[in-house]
């Protein structure tokens, strides 16, 4: 394949090539099913922690839509006015604490299914997250958030969900609106690089500024760029191509080097710009608007190692001979897959990954767009690899919409994971000294340098010393940073990464500060991010409601037996069968495995164990007595003893159910205390609730701001 060029500039910085590693959100998800016994337990377990997880999330749905502007001139002052005296109201209090509507709203907005009576949903939510802010404020009185097991499982998570907030929203929002700037149009590019690295391998940062110097100084001459290049660069590919490295786009190069590229105007060259490897010059050769992505397919006839002249006039005559196989209308891909040394793209019958410019070899992808239309076959082309046989089978024009939310995703995933995160985290924490407050100690420096070689290099201090290992250097907020902190860090940090020597200490002491920002930022991450605070509480919240309903309802509920009976014996007849039968409720998976499994047990339903335990992976059968209500039965047919009904299909999910019948029971009739005793529990425990809900509102008073609650229901 061509050459990435980005191979070089990487190298030329002294940046380490590596292969990006996506975040990925891990995603729970619950799947609800009729089992034979049901944990009425689990299930109020899982549910309610479900409605206090949800109770306590943000939403970022817009409240108001408007058609006209007229709508909107009419409306702002009064929204205006609510979000002043409205959300900043308290809405309800509970004992000493107080609720705001904003706060209220958020939760409401965001887990509100009803789109029905707005004031009859907002009253029912409203009850529903007071009684939960009741249970977890009686959970904080009782100090269970100090219990060891909640600490760890909040910890846990943090550690978990921490490093997906360590940047700045605002420069990360900056950096997006930017790259979708620069991805608008590319830029053609030439390079001059001037390495710290001599021809004898030593390395001489002076001679290599003297050298860089002195190429600028012909530039300012009006010397030619490219002849520079070809002369002075000491990018190997230089000498061939004069430095032109073609076009680039966003992301096609490291985000210093792109930035030459995007702020030096046409015709221009950049000043004089310094990286870990040498000096660098970047020529903008013009511009144009962006290509977008370019969708091909090949067969590459690739030189073998050494191949002498009559090797390449033998491949070169294949090529031709595969060419002219092409021209008469031979299958691209059955020969891609036959032929093509490029085995990646040969198992997909030649189709490359889609391509942007800056990606491959100028001359490549100069080739490829120089193709005159989709569909066609170019004459072989000749690389430094090989022979191609490229076809070009469309562009894919670069997305021109900010409002194209997918792709503003995609931006922001790809800046996440790009260099230039550097320049988000380094505001970041230059933002944290400044919020949190930064103060130097009186120290002086060159004291300190002095002690740290002492202490690192055993070397002998030359001056008096006003300063020990425990004096403190500086402070973040109340945190205080010592002389030992500094000299931990400097015996790691003080060497450069390409092994050239030393780092000065001013920049070294540069990099601690920010070390210790960013450490303190990760240990007070909650004042400064709302997200991320919200986060952590809901998830506290939500163990420590888990906590007190345990304790005080589903555990009393499901262990006292004898007060399960006294309640059964008391409401005995709330508890009968409807019309009910025997039977076996197989949930399957898919669509496909339902029709299967259906087929094989309808032949002999007596035998359905076998069909079930081969296909238990994908099937789930429940005996049990049912009523007929809860048999899946879409045709409504008439239930007999030893009948299959037909699948009935989820459309949501595409997940299907059958019941094979084994016993009809056609009367109403009561169930006994074991057959009740699910929905005994999840009574019993509603019951519990209720009188416990009456003692936490006598703990704490509950007091309902009657004029905000009535401006919400508007």
């Amino acid at each position: 394949m061509p050459v990435n060029v980005r191979i070089s500039i990487e190298l030329s910085i002294g940046r380490n090539l590596s292969v990006d590693k996506p975040v990925r959100d891990n995603l729970i998800s619950l799947q609800w099913k009729q089992t034979k016994k049901i944990d009425w337990k689990n299930n109020m377990i899982t549910s309610c922690l479900a409605i206090i997880w949800l109770i306590y999330s943000f939403t970022k749905k817009p409240m108001v839509k408007f058609k006209t502007m007229k709508q909107k001139m009419f409306v702002l002052p009064a929204l205006l006015f609510f979000s002043i005296a409205g959300w900043s109201q308290t809405l309800f209090t509970y004992g000493n604490h107080e609720v705001s509507a904003k706060e209220f709203l958020k939760a409401y907005n965001k887990n509100n299914t009803n789109t029905g009576d707005k004031a009859r949903s907002i009253k029912e939510y409203l009850d529903l997250y007071i009684r939960s802010r009741l249970k977890i404020q009686e959970a904080y009185d009782r100090g269970y958030d100090t219990l060891p097991q909640i600490k760890s499982e909040v910890e846990n998570l943090r550690t978990q969900i921490i490093d997906n907030y360590i940047n700045d929203p605002e420069t990360m929002d900056k950096l997006v609106k930017e790259a979708f700037q620069r991805s608008q149009k590319d830029i053609h590019v030439a390079h001059i690089f001037i390495s710290f690295r001599q021809p004898d391998g030593s390395l001489d940062s002076s001679a290599a500024k003297r050298k860089a110097e002195e190429v600028m100084t012909r530039l300012q001459k009006g010397e030619d760029f490219l002849k520079l290049a070809q002369n002075y660069s000491d990018d190997p590919s230089a000498k061939t191509n004069r430095g032109d490295i073609g076009f680039i786009t966003v992301f096609s190069l490291p985000y210093d080097i792109e930035n030459l590229a995007y702020t030096t105007p046409v015709g221009k060259y950049s000043a004089l710009w310094k990286s870990n490897a040498g000096y660098h010059i970047i020529k903008n050769l013009g511009q144009r608007k962006a290509i977008g992505k370019i969708k091909a397919q090949q067969i590459l006839l690739a030189f073998p190692p050494g191949a002498d002249d009559a090797t390449k006039k033998a491949i070169a005559a294949k090529a031709d001979s595969l060419y002219r196989r092409l021209l008469k209308g031979d299958d691209m891909a059955k020969l891609a897959t036959q032929f093509s040394n490029d085995y990646i793209s040969a198992n997909s019958g030649g189709i490359m990954p889609n391509f942007g410019v800056g990606q491959y070899d100028p001359a490549f992808e100069k080739y490829v767009l120089s193709l005159p239309k989709d569909g066609i076959v170019g004459k072989p082309f000749l690389s430094t690899y090989g022979y191609h046989l490229i076809k070009r089978n469309g562009i894919i024009p670069v997305v021109t919409d900010t409002a194209d939310k997918n792709n503003m995703l995609l931006l922001r995933s790809t800046v996440e994971q790009n260099d230039r995160m550097a320049v988000s985290k380094r505001a970041l924490y230059d933002k944290v000294l400044q919020t949190a407050g930064f103060r130097k100690m009186p120290y002086n420096d060159n004291e300190l340098y002095q002690l740290t070689d002492s202490l690192t290099d055993f070397t002998p201090i030359t001056v008096p010393l006003h300063i020990n290992r425990n004096s403190v250097l500086f402070s973040i907020g109340k945190k205080t940073v010592d002389v030992n902190d500094w000299i931990s860090y400097a015996q790691t940090f003080r060497y450069k990464a390409d092994g050239s020597g030393r780092k000065p200490y001013n920049e070294v002491m540069d990099e601690f500060v920010h070390q210790q920002a960013e450490q303190y930022y990760r240990e007070h991450l909650e004042q400064f991010n709302e997200e991320f605070r919200s986060q952590m509480q809901e998830f506290r919240d939500g163990n420590l409601f888990f906590e007190i309903m345990q304790r005080e309802i589903w555990t009393k509920a499901q262990n006292d037996t004898t007060a399960l009976k006294a309640y059964f014996e008391k409401n005995r007849h709330r508890y009968t069968w409807n019309k009910s039968a025997d039977a076996v409720v197989f949930f399957c998976s898919d669509v496909n495995t339902s029709e299967l499994a259906y087929k094989q047990i309808s032949k002999n339903p007596a035998a359905w164990h076998t069909t079930a335990d081969a296909l238990s992976e994908k099937v789930v059968a429940d005996s049990a007595r049912y009523e007929w209500a809860q048999i899946p039965n879409n045709a409504q047919e008439p239930l007999h003893a030893g009948m299959v009904t037909k699948p009935v299909v989820n459309k949501g999910d595409n997940t299907a159910s059958f019941a094979y019948i084994i016993k009809l029971y056609p009367q109403e009739e009561l169930r006994s205390f074991e057959q009740a005793r699910g929905l005994l529990i999840n009574d019993y425990q509603n019951e519990l609730d209720e009188k416990w809900i009456e003692e936490l509102k006598k703990k704490y008073p509950v007091k309902v701001n009657e004029k905000v609650l009535e401006s919400l229901l508007k």
